[in-house]
């Protein structure tokens, strides 16, 4: 004989969807009222327990804002915990890239002889990206859809495209479609212990090449298993994924 009959099964699935959402609201009650608790002692000036309810609410599923991010960033700066404020800026600067923020990085990490935040080429090119890859991909767009519209006309007349002209359209939204993913699909992390080992390969035993500190940055090109492929210095590494904070 069944356990519970149909109507019995519908009835506790019910029961079971309106305790989850009731949980579900009061989670989010609590969460609330520990973001208004972390304000008024930031404001107060206890920025040590402030912090500690902030990140309870980040555990807990609450989306950082904008002056969350900026409060824990300065808290950690009056507490001289370096490798956490730099977490905090960079998370800010993925949401809003300036130039002011990526200098102000740089001059902390030199400060602390870290490394990864250097103002070269490539992180003024992700910048430039970020502030403005919108326009330049619309600026792009254009002629590739003014050609597009060119051949599919000619195709419903049935006139006929040289193959070069398909081959010169492919190529370019190919090289388009590259250079819109490319910068998206690099995530970058910083070291969140004191000995963060550097191996060839993804493996305990692989050999060790290098131990590096806390609060270094490095580009992450890839995972595998508990390891992540990360960028150090132009050379590919493997590291611990519990040893890094993902931006």
């Amino acid at each position: 004989m069944a356990l519970f009959n149909p109507l019995q099964a519908i009835r506790l699935k019910k029961s079971l969807f309106f305790c989850f959402l009731s949980f579900s609201a009061l989670g989010q009650i609590v969460s609330v009222d520990s973001l208004r608790r972390a304000d008024s002692l930031f404001a107060a000036g206890d920025q040590v327990n402030a912090t500690r309810l902030y990140e309870m609410a980040l555990a807990e599923g609450h989306t950082a804002t904008d002056p969350m991010l900026l409060k824990l960033a300065s808290a950690y700066e009056q507490q001289s915990d370096v490798a956490r404020l730099l977490y905090y800026l960079d998370v800010y600067f993925e949401r809003h890239p300036d130039d002011a923020v990526l200098r102000r990085m740089n001059d902390i990490a030199r400060a602390n002889n870290l490394s990864g935040y250097e103002t070269d080429d490539l992180n003024y090119f992700y910048l430039f990206y970020r502030k403005y890859g919108i326009y330049f991909l619309i600026f792009l767009l254009i002629p590739a859809l003014y050609v597009f519209s060119v051949l599919l006309i000619k195709r419903l007349r049935k006139e006929e495209v040289p193959g070069r002209q398909k081959w010169i359209v492919f190529v370019y939204l190919f090289l388009l479609l590259i250079f819109t993913n490319l910068p998206e699909g690099v995530q970058s992390g910083i070291t969140s212990h004191d000995r963060v080992l550097l191996r060839t390969d993804p493996s305990a035993a692989a050999p060790v090449v290098d131990v590096i500190g806390r609060g270094h940055k490095v580009n992450i090109l890839g995972t595998k298993d508990i390891y992540l492929r990360v960028l150090w210095h132009n050379e590919l590494y493997f590291i611990r994924r519990d040893n890094v904070w993902i931006i």
